[in-house]
């Protein structure tokens, strides 16, 4: 048979779950253990005044927004300030880098999986190697053409099949507007968290989120 080439920005959770057999359970250690260490997260001074900034300038502007200027305005900056730039550990934040695999699905058919993530943080510095957390972002609720929770995961499990380690956790997040979500990916289970509204006090919950983030992945590449 003849391999099948599938973007991410084609993959829904249904067409995931069907074609590679991948199920969404309620929990799973790493989300749990994601949001717990974000918990323990401390903001400084200049963390708390800056996220009152980002915040007031997405408040002011969410409804008309672009997708360009939502990611130069408030995505960007948020991550920005967490600083995901790490030598030491010897990985970076990078932007729609293409990254590629090629998986066997239920029936032995060859899927070449392919696509530039919004997001992506990986070991290696000036290009992306190993892959960690995906990151997809949409402007709208729900966009007319694509699923952001099926491409963010379909990212995440090129990135798992990159790493060849299914049993390590893969990272991701998804913005619809104002509204962040997190997920990780184990073997072939993945789960969601809530919806967090970066308008309102839970802009403090997504900037620890990637600040427990920053330290998981410095323990993984450590």
């Amino acid at each position: 048979m003849a391999q099948i080439d599938k973007s991410f920005g084609d993959c829904t959770l249904l067409y995931l779950e069907k074609t590679f057999g991948l199920v969404q359970v309620d929990t799973l250690p790493s989300l749990t253990s994601w949001l717990q260490h974000a918990q323990q997260m401390e903001l400084s001074d200049f963390e708390n005044e800056d996220l009152a900034l980002f915040q007031s300038l997405l408040s002011d502007n969410i409804l008309h927004w672009n997708e360009q200027e939502l990611s130069l305005h408030f995505i960007g900056p948020m991550f920005s300030l967490v600083r995901f730039t790490n030598r030491q550990h010897y990985f970076n934040l990078f932007a729609e880098r293409p990254i590629e695999t090629t998986l066997e699905d239920l029936n032995h058919q060859s899927i070449r999986l392919y696509g530039k993530p919004d997001g992506l943080i990986a070991t290696g510095y000036r290009e992306p190697e190993s892959p960690f957390f995906c990151f997809t972002e949409y402007k709208k609720h729900r966009e007319p053409n694509g699923e952001p929770e099926g491409q963010c995961l379909s990212a995440m499990l090129a990135g798992q099949a990159i790493n060849q380690k299914p049993e390590q956790a893969m990272y991701g997040c998804f913005v619809m507007g104002r509204d962040w979500y997190f997920m990780t990916l184990e073997n072939q289970s993945y789960c969601l968290s809530r919806g967090y509204d970066a308008t309102t006090e839970h802009l403090y919950i997504i900037f620890k989120m990637l600040k427990a983030l920053k330290e998981i992945i410095k323990t993984l590449t450590s």
